[in-house]
C-alpha cells in the first residue's frame, strides 16, 4: 500500500499486488475495492494489479461537490502516471469513467465489463427519478429496491411484488455488502444521473483509439449486449465478448472464464486500427 497525491492535493491510497505489466482497476458504483480483491489475486501471477478506492469511499478522500466525473478522471490520470501502466479495467460506472478517460489519457488497452454507458437511450433510466426521490425522503431501502430492479430487469426478483422486493432488500442491508451498498446509494444515483446526462450516439466515443474489449455477462442485464455492439461499431480498435454463465458481479467472482480472456487481451499483439466503421 502506498499513497500518491491527486491534483487537488488529496491522498490516493494505492493497493497493488502481483508481478508483471501494470493493470489499473476502476471500480463500479456502490462498492469499494474489497470486492475486486479476488480479481486482483487471480491476475497477480501475470500482472501487477493496482486497486484504489474512488472518492468518498473507504480510504479515499472526499469527493468534490457538485459531483462530476472529472475528478475521477484526474485521479485515474495520477494513478496511471505513477504506476506507468497503460492497461485499465473498468466495471459498471467505473467503465464509463475509464472510457471517458480514454478520450484524453494515454490508455493503450481498456477492458470494460458491463460498462454503464448509455447509447441512444439504451441504458435503462426510468427507475432513476423514483429512486432519487426515495433517497431524498430518507428511505434508503426503498431506493435500493427500486435501483436493483431497474438495472437488473432479467432477475426473477425484479418481477416480484414491490413489498416482497423491499423485504428482501431490508434483509440484504443487514449483510456487510448490503450495508456498504446502502451507504453508498446516494453516490451511486449521482453517478447514474451523470451517465444518463451523457446519453447520445455511439459516435461520441469514436475518438477512443485504445484497444478496447467490451465484455458483458450472458446472465447479466441484457441491454449490455446491444450497447457493447453499438460502441464497438464506433471505436476503431474495439471488439465485444459475451462471457457465458456470468452476471454483473462475475468480475468480482473472478472465474477463469472471465479472468483468462482478460489476461489474453492484455498480452495479445496489438490489433490494427480499422479504416472504416460498419
Amino acid at each position: 500500500m502506498e499513497r500518491i497525491t491527486a491534483p487537488d492535493g488529496a491522498s490516493i491510497v494505492l493497493h497493488s499486488t502481483g508481478t508483471g505489466p501494470g493493470v489499473v482497476v476502476v471500480h463500479g458504483g456502490g462498492v469499494t475495492i474489497d470486492v475486486y480483491r479476488r480479481l486482483a489475486a487471480a491476475l497477480a501471477d501475470r500482472f501487477t494489479v493496482h486497486l484504489y478506492n474512488r472518492r468518498g469511499r473507504a480510504d479515499a478522500p472526499p469527493r468534490s461537490l457538485p459531483y462530476t466525473f472529472e475528478q475521477d478522471i484526474d485521479d485515474l490520470a495520477v494513478v496511471l502516471e505513477h504506476t506507468g501502466s497503460g492497461n485499465v479495467i473498468g466495471h459498471s460506472a467505473g467503465g464509463f469513467i475509464a472510457l471517458r478517460a480514454a478520450l484524453r489519457l494515454p490508455i493503450h488497452r481498456l477492458a470494460l465489463y458491463d460498462a454503464a454507458i448509455s447509447v441512444d437511450g439504451g441504458f435503462p433510466a426510468a427507475w432513476l427519478d423514483p429512486a432519487q426521490e426515495a433517497v431524498r425522503s430518507g428511505d434508503i431501502a426503498r431506493g435500493l429496491a427500486i435501483t436493483a430492479a431497474g438495472i437488473n430487469p432479467q432477475m426473477a426478483a425484479a418481477k416480484l411484488p414491490f413489498g416482497v422486493r423491499l423485504a428482501i432488500v431490508r434483509a440484504f442491508m443487514r449483510t456487510p455488502i448490503g450495508r456498504v451498498m446502502a451507504d453508498l446509494l446516494p453516490m451511486t444515483l449521482d453517478e447514474s444521473a451523470l451517465i444518463r446526462a451523457h446519453d447520445g450516439p455511439a459516435s461520441q466515443w469514436a475518438g477512443v483509439t485504445a484497444e478496447v474489449l467490451l465484455a458483458c455477462g450472458a446472465d447479466g442485464p441484457p441491454y449490455y449486449v446491444d450497447l457493447d455492439e453499438a460502441l464497438a461499431g464506433a471505436m476503431p480498435r474495439a471488439r465485444t465478448l459475451v462471457i457465458p454463465r456470468s452476471g454483473h458481479d462475475a468480475i468480482n467472482r473472478a472465474h477463469p472464464r472471465l479472468v483468462d480472456p482478460l489476461a489474453s487481451f492484455f498480452t495479445a499483439p496489438v490489433r490494427p486500427e480499422r479504416t472504416s466503421h460498419p
